[in-house]
């Protein structure tokens, strides 16, 4: 085991002799030890300065161990603290234990047991820190004003965030597939007061539904074959904290009706269980499928819905939000640069007009793709086209040639600008104004073409 040299001790004990032994044989193991001969010494000790774990006996003179234990946790709860006691007794263990007391020792003590306990409670305050250390660097990843967005609907969609995060309100996120539904899932929770416990994600269609059940709501010993002990579910796991029950849509029904329950009656019941068991859940829940037309089949319970659509959350497509496409590039650019130890300073104007000019079936995890990929196989510092997967570049080229060959034959006197320009305007002329039927003339998507339109000022912005 690896001696934590700088973690400092506090010994306490108003027994000259032993509290000078302890601190002597602690120091030889490598720790920096404080003393205290009595408990109302050790908390004015953990009010003036930082310690990491606090030894310290039950009975002194002026303030016992368990009330100076009380003090020192109202202080500062993150302090281990090992209590020793002379008296073996259950009663003083106990009270120690539920007083705060990470474990206690009996006297006389045996000095392999006390050093592996300091070993193990100082590993224990450092997971705590670590586990503190991440929550804090999930606030910050998932905090709202760090999701990148700056078109319109991607505005109405964080507006919607930062009024309903707050709230204990069931949410129901709906999008096409890699748009970004956990990401809102996840800023919903860490942005919420549950923040302190994890978001429990539970991929609904990557389980199969002999074992969903299981997964969701736990079983007891003997339920099937292979149960050979009690489980606890997902839902006992997201206790005071929330459940993101992603692709909900891929349940069947008889799943459904057990998830209705949870909603309605805020319980479950382990799989071959009779007790029904109360849980405190925010329940988060996404899919890609259209749940209003599958409730109108009857591929989906309508009570179900209307529970899980109490407040509604759409995140939109990439393709109609094509003014975060270069925000989002930026960011994966530099996401994926420092993960491959490379310098890369940006894009070059048409490697950045392709990317603004694909429709993005998959969405920003596409676009996310893309880019990595780039990124590993630039050997400059500039992305180029050159880098760009072949259906981006291919789908550039196309919108070129549809372009030119709906353009009059030119004399090579105008620039291509221009005959841009024209070849628009004749198509929509062609298409009576129609602006869909004008976009699938010329081969690109609406939305490129209400982009071409405005760069031209032939529509206001």
């Amino acid at each position: 085991m690896t001696l934590h040299k700088k973690t400092k001790i506090l010994i306490v004990d108003d027994d000259a002799g032993h509290l000078t032994a302890l601190k002597t044989i602690t120091r030889s193991w490598g720790y920096v030890v404080e003393t205290a001969d009595d408990g109302m010494a050790a908390v004015e000790m953990v009010k003036s300065g930082p310690l990491d774990l606090i030894l310290m006996d039950v009975r002194m003179t002026h303030m016992s161990g368990i009330e100076a234990l009380e003090q020192i946790k109202a202080y500062n709860p993150t302090i281990p603290v090992i209590i020793m006691t002379a008296y073996s007794s259950v009663e003083s263990a106990v009270d120690a234990l539920k007083s705060g007391a990470y474990d206690y020792l009996i006297k006389p003590l045996d000095f392999e047991v006390l050093k592996l306990t300091i070993e193990r409670a100082s590993e224990h305050a450092g997971l705590k820190e670590e586990n503190r250390a991440l929550r804090e660097h999930l606030r910050a990843d998932y905090d709202l004003a760090n999701i990148i967005g700056r078109s319109p609907s991607m505005k109405k969609l964080l507006e919607m965030m930062s009024m309903i995060a707050p709230s204990e309100v069931t949410v129901l996120i709906t999008g096409e597939s890699g748009t970004g539904k956990e990401l809102v899932a996840r800023s919903l929770h860490y942005n919420s007061p549950r923040k302190e416990k994890p978001l429990v994600v539970v991929n609904c269609a990557a389980i199969t539904e002999s074992l969903l059940e299981s997964e969701l709501f736990g079983h007891e010993k003997g339920a099937f074959t292979g149960a050979d002990r009690r489980r606890e579910g997902r839902f006992m796991q997201a206790d005071h904290s929330t459940i993101f029950l992603d692709e909900i849509g891929e349940t069947s029904s008889a799943m459904q009706a057990k998830m209705l329950r949870v909603l309605q009656e805020k319980e479950i019941q382990r799989v071959g269980g009779e007790e029904t068991i109360k849980v405190d859940v925010r329940i988060v829940a996404a899919t890609n499928r259209d749940l209003q037309a599958d409730v109108a089949a009857g591929r989906f319970r309508e009570d179900l819905f209307y529970r899980l659509n109490v407040m509604p959350l759409k995140v939109p497509p990439l393709r109609e939000r094509q003014e975060d496409i270069p925000l989002l590039s930026r960011h994966f650019l530099d996401k994926f640069a420092a993960k491959n130890r490379k310098t890369v300073k940006g894009f070059v104007p048409l490697a950045m007009d392709m990317l603004l000019n694909f429709d993005w079936p998959g969405n920003v995890r596409e676009l996310e793709n893309a880019i990595e990929r780039a990124v590993v196989l630039l050997g400059g510092e500039y992305i180029t086209e050159k880098q760009l997967p072949l259906n981006i570049t291919e789908k550039y080229s196309g919108l070129e040639t549809a372009l030119t060959a709906a353009a009059p034959i030119t004399d090579g006197t105008r620039s291509l600008e221009n005959i841009e320009k024209e070849a628009i305007l004749n198509t929509l002329n062609a298409s009576n104004g129609n602006k869909a039927e004008a976009a699938r003339r010329l081969g690109i998507t609406r939305k490129t073409l209400h982009s071409k339109l405005k760069t031209y000022k032939f529509e206001k912005e």
